[in-house]
């Protein structure tokens, strides 16, 4: 059956993540974060993607959540003694490239997902056992497979016609197949403010054989 009318089947992203991630509140996230000229070339088949409801991700803001340590700051663990022990285990994973070619939208808002999921879930879970290990409490939220958020649903999601969005990714004619190389990973302290997600970096930990 075709449903012409695609309103209330997103919602509000800041508000459900506000459930467990309050506003203003540092958590520690790792991301793979892409060049400024990856994110660039990601981006811009999407411009215009914005409207009510949908909150555009700036290109400098573009990332690929790796796993979000729900609860824990930067105060709450010893980052020197974690990060020796993810440099210590990345030296055994190789860089690999992500491809981001598939455009939909979520209840969460716009993403692009991308491929090959493997070695992506290896270093989420190469860092939730370094996590662990500091023995500090928190709740890992890993992403389960690889994808970047092109615009969250913000305040008024519950007007956003969901076929209409749909109908303006599929009348994109362009190529929309982008890559980002995974040499390195980062950890952030991350927060935000009901409209944008912003972050504080805190290191960049290489995989084998990259080049800083």
């Amino acid at each position: 059956m075709n449903n012409q009318s695609g309103r209330g089947t997103v919602e509000n992203f800041f508000e459900r993540v506000g459930r467990f991630w309050p506003t203003g509140r540092r958590d520690l996230h790792w991301h793979i974060l892409p060049t400024p000229d990856e994110a660039s070339a990601l981006a811009a088949p999407y411009q215009g993607l914005a409207r009510p409801g949908l909150q555009a991700v700036p290109v400098q803001r573009m990332h690929c959540t790796l796993l979000h340590t729900v609860g824990l700051g930067s105060t709450s663990v010893d980052t020197d003694t974690l990060l020796r022990d993810v440099r210590s285990r990345a030296r055994t994973l190789s860089p690999f490239a992500l491809t981001f070619d598939r455009p939909s939208v979520s209840q969460a808002g716009v993403e692009i997902s991308g491929w090959p999921g493997p070695p992506f879930a290896g270093i989420v879970n190469t860092l939730i056992q370094a996590m662990t290990r500091t023995g500090a409490e928190f709740r890992a939220a890993p992403s389960r497979f690889p994808h970047v958020s092109l615009a969250y649903a913000s305040t008024g999601a519950e007007d956003v016609d969901v076929v209409t969005v749909r109908t303006a990714l599929a009348a994109i004619a362009r190529p929309l197949s982008g890559t980002v190389l995974v040499d390195r990973i980062h950890l952030v302290e991350q927060w935000h403010d009901e409209a944008h997600i912003t972050w504080h970096p805190i290191a960049e930990v290489l995989l084998t054989g990259a080049q800083a």
